[in-house]
């Protein structure tokens, strides 16, 4: 292990990215050191972090010289025997080691001499198979020093399978063994990483439109192709871990290593994978380390007999126990735990070929003291806070407890130590194995480091989801009208981040899905979702405002919501139903749990345009990489006219938020000097706009008149109607050529009778624009009004921006204030959260 010197300089890069992080620093080494010390002793035992994550070459079953080897750590047994169809379910009697690991050896033929007692009751093959044939049913039965026995699906078990047809039925283990012809032979090679994140948030069980749990196949053959079609670059699985309940949304997991048999086989799995990454998209497991469901008879929880948590999975008392997830908590600082986690994430990449983890519920494991008995005012945030890799961070795992952005609430003895420690280790051993895998956290709380290398002491994720992002929309839905939505506080949600820390940004996902929800489809069109979706109907109020809204909050998340893009399976066109899992409340009915594809595959559905502008978003961040782009800067904050203009990558946007102000002539700052042309508008015709923006119009710059306008030179000015968002970008000899091809191609299709593109189908046929759109002059600016009040909360957001001035109301940089409107730790996030972006 290195000496405390080295590691003191290995933190160094901390604090010189956040030099508040310095007054933090002791609990930071601290951390640092244990994390150095738990390495050095697994790495002076096993040799490597590696080595030790190949628990299941050891443990579990495994096949070596001919024999059928079980074993499992169950140190809160008095007596283990191997049960299942293989022995009629009489006990093949284990013994166990001086660490607690129970083990049984069943030779594959009758020439073999079993290295079990001779009085156990065990088939032996008589043509030299397997003692445990494929596919065959097993348990471990186990004494408790209390003398009671119990019988329990295996911790390592690869499958689990409950009897079909009977209510209430207990899984069984599976031992899976396939002969080789029905092994799965992978044929694609991983894909590399995107350079741009696009993530498809899905769940198999519920991805299709039958009334019934979808399979494997299914998805692969159905779904698969949508999603690649659609533009997205990553696929995440939800609920592959078996779960027991199934309304659990996968969340509350019996067997970690065991693969939802609700939809098939682990070979069905493979091939979906296979079949995806030929496809060229990655795919990552949401899994769940957090903690573990309380489902004693079905999974994991089983093996807790009631010893002490220095022999045990989990922690002892409250600390071991969920109370808001009524699950268990693992204990993180156990040798055979980090074995057995660790263990868990290189099966799923070197068994299953997964690309990465999204890690729920960190936020839980990365505090102690629950947030019991925090102050009832503060309740409402907290709960929005409560979910994610925060659980796993802090004793109190977020239940009641809200962050301010003081950074006292992330360091001290309410982080869990342990459980981060055990997260830079899976970090490392990932990134190791793979080093293209992609590792996202689900964490609320912001602690700082969580996206740092583990190399400089950070907890080394790649990303974190902004999940403020989707509570904003929810809450300015729900209780305000959006023609007073405040614009400042628009982009002071979207754009709070960390300097150097990705975000993942959504509007919304399964959790706005779910039943008591609503998405922000269900928010917008309300009961005209199943009545005024049709374009044969004429249009609206309702459904004008919930189109044009819905495109407009999908594409300034996308735009300024953070390094990366989520979407939930069927949010992307607006899906009109809820998410309700079969259950004795609904009479068990999964009328609610599928996704309705006809819909979007029905041209004339409202849904089907919403659906075409989701491709087009992905397909211009395709063409033009501004998602991924560090270069974020909003130019222009304008509280009167609810107007918003922002540069991202290449692009310049314009956002009209008002309700039914047009602006002529609109001042756009502009990065460079050039002609300026739109790329994509969301009142183009085929995604249901009214086609009132130009296409053909050609925007020149002009010099500042004061020599600066919104901290550029230049300027550009647009029409913007109400309701919309347009792009734009500087016109290039490369796009000038892309054009031409275009317009080639498209006038061989009219002259021979064929549809014209979308790109010229949703331009209007009005005239070519004139005026104010190719010469540049009119009337109109696009100054903001942004209140640099409530202290110092605004003014490092100003001057996080290049050359930015602090007193500025014409806008603002990546990367607002902080969690809440408190004064916090002075200007708390000036240093952290702010992007840099290019000098022009």
């Amino acid at each position: 292990m290195r000496s405390l010197g080295n590691q003191c300089r290995a933190n160094q890069a901390l604090y010189s990215v956040d030099p508040q992080l310095a007054d933090h620093r002791e609990h930071l080494d601290y951390r640092w050191n244990h994390y150095k010390w738990v390495k050095g002793n697994i790495e002076q035992a096993v040799g490597s972090l590696d080595d030790f994550a190949k628990g299941f070459e050891s443990l579990g079953f495994v096949r070596k010289d001919g024999k059928t080897i079980y074993r499992e750590w169950a140190p809160g047994a008095k007596a283990a025997a191997l049960i299942g169809d293989f022995n009629n379910w009489e006990c093949a009697w284990m013994q166990k080691d001086e660490w607690g690991v129970w083990s049984v050896e069943l030779p594959d033929g009758p020439d073999g001499t079993p290295a079990i007692p001779y009085n156990t009751r065990v088939k032996i093959s008589p043509d030299g198979s397997p003692a445990i044939p494929h596919n065959s049913r097993v348990k471990i039965r186990m004494q408790a020093h209390g003398d009671w026995w119990c019988d329990r699906v295996p911790a390592w078990i690869k499958y689990a399978t409950v009897p079909e047809g009977e209510m209430g039925a207990k899984y069984n283990g599976v031992y899976w063994d396939p002969p080789r012809g029905e092994k799965h032979l992978w044929r694609n090679r991983r894909p590399k990483r995107p350079s741009s994140l696009k993530i498809y948030e899905a769940h198999v069980g519920m991805s299709g439109e039958d009334e019934a749990v979808s399979t494997y196949a299914q998805f692969r053959d159905e779904v698969l192709p949508r999603i690649k079609k659609q533009g997205y670059t990553a696929i995440q699985l939800m609920a592959i871990q078996e779960h027991a309940y199934y309304a659990s949304f996968g969340y509350h997991v019996t067997n970690p290593f065991a693969i939802s048999s609700r939809s098939g086989t682990p070979e069905d799995l493979k091939s979906l994978i296979d079949a995806a990454h030929g496809m060229g998209l990655v795919v990552l497991l949401d899994v769940v380390h957090s903690h573990i469901s309380s489902n004693a008879d079905d999974g994991l929880a089983g093996f807790d007999m009631g010893q002490g948590q220095e022999a045990n999975y989990f922690r002892s008392g409250e600390a071991g126990y969920h109370k808001q997830w009524d699950s268990r908590i693992l204990n993180y600082g156990h040798w055979e735990v980090q074995r057995y986690l660790l263990s868990n994430l290189r099966y799923w990449l070197d068994e299953f070929q997964f690309d990465g983890f999204r890690f729920g519920g960190v936020y839980s494991m990365m505090y102690h003291d629950h947030g019991i008995g925090i102050d009832p005012a503060r309740a409402y945030q907290a709960n929005n806070m409560f979910d994610g890799v925060t659980s796993m961070l802090y004793h109190h795992h977020g239940i009641d407890t809200a962050f301010s952005g003081h950074y006292h609430e992330y360091f001290g003895p309410q982080a869990d130590v342990e459980a981060c420690v055990y997260l830079m280790m899976a970090n490392e051993v990932i990134h190791k194995l793979h080093p293209d895998a992609i590792t996202i956290a689900e964490d609320v709380s912001g602690m700082p480091t969580l996206c740092r290398p583990v190399s400089e002491g950070g907890l080394g994720f790649d990303y974190r989801l902004n999940m403020a992002i989707p509570d904003t929309w929810i809450r300015l839905l729900k209780h305000v009208r959006d023609e007073d939505w405040e614009m400042m506080d628009l982009v002071n949600a979207l754009c709070n981040r960390r300097y150097t820390e990705k975000t993942v940004a959504y509007a919304e996902s399964h959790d706005q899905a779910m039943v008591g929800d609503k998405t922000i489809a269900m928010w917008l069109f309300d009961a005209e979702m199943y009545t005024n979706m049709s374009t044969l109907n004429e249009s609206t109020p309702v459904t004008e405002r919930g189109m044009a809204l819905h495109k407009m909050i999908r594409m300034v998340t996308m735009a300024l919501g953070g390094e990366a893009w989520l979407n939930f399976m069927g949010n992307e066109f607006g899906h009109p139903e809820w998410l309700d899992f079969p259950r004795e409340g609904n009479e068990w009915s999964h009328k609610h749990c599928r996704r309705q594809w006809s819909l979007v595959d029905t041209d004339h559905m409202r849904y089907h345009q919403l659906n075409e502008w989701d491709r087009a978003m992905m397909e211009l961040d395709e063409k033009t990489g501004f998602l991924s782009s560090s270069t974020q800067w909003v130019t222009a904050i304008d509280q009167e006219r609810q107007v918003l203009v922002a540069e991202r990558g290449p692009l310049v946007f314009v956002w009209n938020w008002h309700p039914s102000e047009d602006y002529e002539g609109l001042k756009v700052a502009a990065p460079e000097p050039g002609k300026y042309k739109v790329v994509m508008d969301s009142d183009a015709w085929h995604v249901g706009g009214q086609g009132r923006v130009h296409w053909d119009g050609e925007h020149f710059t002009q010099p500042a008149e004061d020599g600066k306008f919104n901290e550029r030179d230049q300027y550009f000015q647009v029409f913007a109607p109400s309701r919309t968002v347009v792009a734009y970008m500087k016109e290039t000899e490369n796009m000038r050529q892309q054009q031409q091809q275009q317009q080639s191609q498209d006038n061989a299709a009219a002259s021979s009778g064929g549809r014209f593109s979308a790109y010229i189908q949703s331009r209007t046929p009005a005239a070519p624009a004139e005026g104010p759109y190719r010469n540049g002059s009119g009337s109109g600016n696009g100054n903001g009004n942004g209140s640099s009040s409530e202290g110092g909360r605004f003014a490092a957001y100003y001057k996080s921006r290049e050359g930015g001035n602090s007193s500025s109301s014409n806008g603002a940089a990546d990367n607002g204030a902080g969690y809440s409107s408190s004064g916090g730790d002075g200007g708390r996030f000036a240093d952290i959260i702010k992007q840099r972006y290019s000098k022009r």
